[in-house]
């Protein structure tokens, strides 16, 4: 089976705007008397501005004290301290590995794609330098489930031309993970213990083309899926 195309999530994967967004969410939190350091901010990652809100209101024992337009008030406040921050994005922001991947990929003809629940992620596409190097770009302004729902690949997927079967999703997140394995692509994990990742990575350092390659063929052999 041909590898048609790879589609990457974006916080974690493409770039590193994870400390933005705990810096963003650290200080809305603190405006309403909530304290959240980077540990509990792992549990952040993946998921939507609203699920975010959520999971911080409930970790300050205020789940019930915000109406729903009171919590979209706090998710644009968020996001306009996020917004902020991104001036801060060059190319030199990109992580390491990623951009020889991408031009390895348009050389063999494979389909770019992301998969982000970032809003901004055009935003952050355009300051990295890299937005015509993405054949398609599906973020939250185009679903209505968030990861682990597997709508977003999916979308993806159709915005590529390409069926499930025959691409490759990469994720730093468990959430991301599970959307990837829902929707039945191949799952390339980065980082640590991404149950449900075909292939384990640490870092982006060690994500390239041939991997990626290595990995689909044996994938589609008799053998069983990789991990490294």
């Amino acid at each position: 089976m041909k590898l048609e195309a790879v589609i990457f999530d974006l916080d974690g994967v493409v770039t590193d705007t994870a400390h933005l967004h705990f810096i963003a969410w650290r200080d809305v939190a603190q405006e309403i008397g909530i304290t959240i350091d980077p540990v509990f901010n792992e549990q952040l990652k993946g998921i939507s501005r609203m699920a975010s809100l959520q999971r911080i209101l409930q970790h300050g024992g205020k789940a019930a004290h915000f109406s729903q337009a009171e919590c979209e008030a706090l998710c644009a406040r968020k996001n306009n301290h996020y917004v902020a921050t991104l001036a801060s994005l060059t190319p030199a922001s990109i992580l390491p590995g990623i951009t020889d991947l991408l031009h390895d990929l348009r050389a063999r003809g494979i389909r770019i794609g992301l998969a982000s629940v970032s809003l901004n992620a055009p935003i952050i596409l355009n300051a990295l330098g890299i937005t015509p190097l993405f054949d398609y770009c599906a973020d939250a302004s185009r679903i209505k489930h968030s990861k682990p729902d597997p709508e977003i690949f999916l979308l993806a997927c159709r915005g590529l031309g390409v069926t499930a079967q025959h691409a490759i999703g990469i994720e730093d997140a468990q959430a991301g993970i599970q959307a990837i394995n829902a929707c039945g692509m191949a799952a390339v994990g980065i980082g640590d213990d991404l149950t449900g990742a075909g292939l384990l990575l640490p870092s982006t350092r060690e994500l390239n083309w041939h991997r990626l390659d290595a990995y689909w063929q044996r994938l589609h052999s008799a053998s069983a899926p990789a991990k490294e």
